[in-house]
């Protein structure tokens, strides 16, 4: 996420050091910093942008401006400003209207989802603090309404979207699961074919929005605009994900959804974005619509000051720890060394005594954590005898000519059916090897020729399901066939697939996904004359195209010398055409001729 320095300002009382020493802080006690970008706007206001990679167990609180200057508060030990917190003001929803009404179908899949009705707004350009905002964190700035959405999601972290309420058609808003075969023009100006595992936003029986990802075109604030809808939601995290995936729609309020927030963010974030909102684009507020279906249950987490030194391996005082979760804002009773958090209610990360261990490493810094050598383990390790068997098996059949494969462990017909099926054509887990090593070995049959084999001999070590157990099992297939046997395998069955050999394997190319050519072509040459001097020639005018050559007959008649050779070719740009390698067989042919060879 991009971040803003002159953004971050905003949260302090006090000038915040460089870019670059925020970048340090946040390296070594949070989270990795991708990029620093300068940034400067067209009126001369210059800025430090932060690309910060937040990690996925902190994105329900810190993919935003007042997340990261929460980070930076604790870190650097500069007093975070209570009363520029977004967080910490009043979020008064206290005035109802009767004019919006909102139902919600699934409280699984909408924990929350809070209306705000405003009549009389004026809909024109931003600010330009507001615009050079934006800018800063790559964001296109559309009108004042719709900026300042994106402007708190990227302040405080919870997605905001305005509707024009003369379009759509009614104030009762539903959250609802999409019909099958239902789609719906989004502000990308695609059309979006939606199925019911996606869930949608309605009013006026059309549907205005896919939850948590983006809104439609219908719908959209213009110029015209004067009365709004605002939707300050809480959709479920899996939900957004799965319909942003299966639409190749990922947004930013997509991916904020997807790392779960906390209900209370919708209200928080609501009333900011109304004041905002009266603040450069006028308007009354009528009033709002609060459904709040479940309400999540706070919980404190306690742990002693001895759980965290012997896990860190330190030494840190009771004033230490208080210290830590003073600078990271989190409420605490001590009793007896004993510390009682309550966790803030954006922190969803905190729930085990082992959350609250790490936050004390981090913030304390992991470089002052004292390092200790590992006692001697104090028994021999014992060896897994499948593994050890594999093992043996795998070096020897590779040193055999035989390739490792991977088959599917899903099959057409089997003993044990799958639950949660990958897909509709093989429902039932493998009852055994063979069946998956022949269709391997007649699929790489038809290469044989391309890489070189006379024959093509593979193997597999995998788990199979029959009768009624689990089983480990090792399985090969070559010219005589396929053969399986279950693991550990004793030396008597290791024996039978023959000993240590020497490996013919040659490095690894790249493989084209164009198919190949094979030529045959045979040469009368003096006696005297080698194979490989007949192959040189032969590589040196069939050009770039030959991806493999090598002999395969040779006999003597008189004074003269008959060698074949089987020559491969191959483009990784398209499928070779008879003409095309007609040709190059015409060059090879004239080659041959000017060392006075004939062609058989």
């Amino acid at each position: 996420m991009n971040i803003s320095r002159r953004w971050l300002n905003t949260f302090f009382d006090m000038e915040l050091p460089d870019a670059e020493a925020l970048s340090a802080a946040l390296t070594f006690h949070a989270f990795e910093i991708e990029s620093v970008e300068k940034y400067s706007s067209q009126t001369a206001v210059s800025d430090e942008v932060l690309d910060v990679k937040v990690t996925p167990n902190r994105g329900h609180d810190c993919l935003s401006h007042r997340g990261i200057a929460k980070e930076l508060s604790a870190i650097l030990r500069i007093p975070f400003a209570p009363k520029k917190d977004p967080l910490t003001r009043t979020a008064d929803l206290s005035r109802k209207t009767d004019a919006v009404r909102v139902e919600i179908e699934d409280a699984k899949l909408c924990r929350r989802y809070v209306a705000g009705y405003v009549r009389g707004v004026k809909v024109d350009q931003s600010p330009e603090w507001l615009r050079q905002a934006l800018e800063a964190v790559g964001q296109r700035s559309i009108n004042n309404v719709v900026d300042a959405t994106n402007f708190v999601m990227f302040d405080m972290g919870q997605p905001l979207h305005a509707f024009d309420a003369a379009k759509l058609g009614s104030l009762a808003i539903g959250v609802r699961r999409a019909r099958e075969g239902e789609t719906m023009e989004a502000l990308d100006t695609k059309v979006y074919s939606l199925t019911p595992a996606d869930l949608v936003i309605t009013a006026g029986g059309s549907t205005v929005g896919i939850a948590g990802v983006k809104g439609g075109m219908a719908t959209g604030i213009d110029e015209r605009t004067t009365d709004i809808v605002i939707e300050s939601a809480n959709f479920d995290g899996v939900s957004v994900r799965k319909t942003a995936a299966a639409l190749k729609l990922r947004t930013d309020a997509s991916q904020r959804f997807e790392q779960v927030l906390s209900p209370d963010l919708a209200a928080i974030g609501m009333r900011q974005v109304i004041d905002l909102i009266a603040s450069i684009a006028g308007g009354e507020v009528e009033g709002f619509v609060d459904e709040y279906p479940t309400r999540p249950e706070r919980r404190d987490i306690s742990v002693s000051l001895e759980q965290i030194n012997d896990t860190l391996g330190t030494s840190l005082s009771e004033d230490d720890i208080g210290d830590v979760f003073t600078r990271l804002g989190f409420p605490y009773i001590v009793n007896g060394g004993a510390f009682t958090v309550t966790p803030p209610f954006e922190r969803l990360d905190l729930a085990i005594p082992q959350d609250l261990i790490e936050e004390v490493a981090r913030i304390v810094g992991y470089d002052l954590v004292p390092s200790e050598a590992l006692p001697a383990f104090s028994r021999r390790p014992e060896v897994n005898p499948n593994f050890y068997a594999a093992e043996k098996i795998r070096e020897e059949l590779v040193s055999e000519g035989y390739s490792e494969v991977c088959t599917s462990v899903f099959a057409d017909v089997g003993e044990r059916v799958v639950a949660n099926k990958v897909d509709s054509v093989r429902p039932y887990l493998r009852a055994n090897l063979t069946d998956g090593l022949t269709a391997a070995l007649e699929k790489n049959m038809r290469n044989k020729d391309l890489l070189g084999l006379s024959e093509v001999k593979v193997f597999e070590i995998g788990t199979v399901w029959s009768g009624g157990q689990e089983r480990m099992m090792l399985g090969t297939a070559d010219s005589s066939g396929a053969r399986e046997a279950p693991l550990p395998i004793s030396g008597d069955t290791i024996s039978r697939y023959g000993g240590f050999g020497v490996s013919t394997a040659e490095r690894y190319q790249p493989f084209s996904k164009y198919p190949y050519t094979v030529r045959d072509i045979a040469l009368w040459v003096a006696e005297g004359t080698s194979a490989e001097d007949v192959l040189s020639v032969i590589r040196a005018h069939a050009g770039d195209l030959l991806a493999r050559s090598e002999q395969f007959d040779e006999f003597k008649k008189g004074d003269k010398v008959s060698y074949a050779f089987r020559l491969v070719f191959q483009s990784f740009e398209k499928t070779l055409t008879d003409e095309e390698v007609n040709a190059i067989m015409m060059h090879v042919h004239a080659a041959a001729a000017e060392k006075e060879w004939v062609v058989r």
